[in-house]
């Protein structure tokens, strides 16, 4: 069994492919219960974000989880090929740190993967999938990503996707105080959202969501308006600025709606985020005159500012992260080592248990006590001895000369001059 990351993010896959393979929260305990299962693995967490679906497996069958993958989300394999990465003990190691510290983000340093990462680990655990593998190794990404933090200065210059948002709202609005803002969700994402335009003092703020009382909760925090999603095709004409983040499988905002809110407007331009993955906004909507669409993928063309000084704190990191990898590994191999330590133990009990009860016995038949602790020690001697002299006596040449190599250095024995 090995420790293997299997996943697709940003970097590897476009929008319209991440978000076939995501994981809505509400399925990731059935996914990990089909997961352990199916794909024929011993530990597994998924971590599915709006950037990335990465699986951390404790497997030997790497094939059956990726098979899996692709028929959970009826995808056909070879389609995801190109876009899947397979990465295998260190690499998935070095992996899982870089993600938790900021490193692997759309925007570097960004602080909010931390948190998913965490959410992640406690659905493994809440699921029964998390073992002794990856519990220690989240709980090492935790510890690195905190050492990053307090370290480096890669969060004090970070544009954080919230903010972002906010800096591509005033591209297009250049008083955002006097823009009505809708929020379409009620999860982290809009919650940073909504901090960073409050501070912004816009006309009105409201939250929709599928559950009032959760947007009323995020709706009373920013003096703001809360409302169902059934009330959105009345309120949605009133919108200047649109951020929408939820788990919907399906757009919340569709072509009709946005073209009858726009003749409503009186063709008075909207801003639109769609955050998501799958997203909420059907795309085509983009196409349409007054309206200004961008995916969480188009945000990456804002954060150049700053990336100097972030660069910096990045290569900072990335030393942290080498030599916690070092160290993580020491750990994982001397892991494996333990059933080969415990099969070495038992051999060698069974030898001293055979010569201590047949010492016992002589010592019972009145035999002297010098003699029997001396043939003892000789029997044990012997019986340690003749594994390794029997195995340099049945191989030749150069593997003969590599077992004599390694057992002058276990047993300390050097040439003489």
């Amino acid at each position: 069994m090995q420790l293997y990351t299997f996943g697709l993010n940003h970097h590897s896959a476009p929008i319209d492919i991440r978000e076939q393979i995501a994981f809505p929260s509400e399925t990731l305990p059935e996914a990990l219960d089909q997961l352990m299962h199916e794909g024929s693995v011993r530990e597994a967490a998924i971590l599915s974000t709006c950037n990335r679906t990465e699986l951390y497996c404790h497997t030997d069958m790497p094939d059956a989880v990726t098979n899996w993958l692709a028929q959970y989300h009826k995808q056909d394999p070879a389609k995801l090929g190109s876009s899947l990465y397979t990465l295998r003990e260190g690499e998935a190691v070095r992996h899982i740190f870089r993600v938790a510290g900021g490193l692997d983000s759309m925007i570097l340093g960004e602080t909010q993967i931390l948190g998913q990462v965490k959410h992640a680990v406690k659905a493994a655990q809440m699921a029964g999938s998390l073992g002794a593998l990856l519990h220690k190794l989240f709980q090492t990404t935790f510890s690195v990503a905190k050492e990053i933090r307090s370290g480096t200065n890669i969060g004090s210059a970070q544009t954080s996707m919230a903010a972002a948002t906010v800096k591509l709202a005033e591209r297009i609005f250049d008083r955002i105080n006097e823009q009505n803002v809708l929020f379409i969700g009620a999860g982290e994402m809009i919650e940073l959202c909504a901090t960073h335009f409050a501070t912004h003092h816009p006309r009105h703020l409201t939250i929709a969501n599928r559950t009032l009382s959760r947007a009323q909760t995020l709706a009373d925090r920013f003096n703001g308006l809360a409302i169902e999603f059934s009330a959105l095709p009345e309120t949605l004409p009133n919108q200047d600025i649109i951020i929408t983040s939820t788990g919907s499988p399906l757009p919340i905002l569709g072509l009709g709606l946005v073209e009858r809110s726009i003749r409503r407007r009186r063709h008075k331009p909207m801003f639109m985020v769609d955050l998501a993955v799958p997203r909420d906004i059907e795309p085509e909507v983009g196409k349409l005159d007054d309206i200004y669409l961008y995916s969480i993928d188009d945000l990456a063309r804002i954060v150049e500012e700053n990336l100097n000084a972030r660069q910096t704190a990045a290569v900072q990191a990335e030393i942290i992260i080498e030599t916690r990898v070092s160290e993580f590994m020491n750990w994982l191999n001397k892991r494996k080592m333990v059933p080969t330590i415990v099969a070495i133990r038992d051999h060698v009990e069974g030898y001293r248990q055979q010569e201590l009860q047949r010492a016992q016995k002589r010592l019972h038949a009145g035999e002297d006590p010098s003699l029997v602790m001396e043939q003892l020690a000789l029997s044990l001697t012997k019986k340690f001895l003749h594994i390794p002299t029997h195995a340099l006596n049945q191989l030749n040449g150069e593997e003969r000369y590599e077992l004599e190599h390694w057992l002058r250095r276990i047993y300390s024995i050097h040439d003489r001059t």
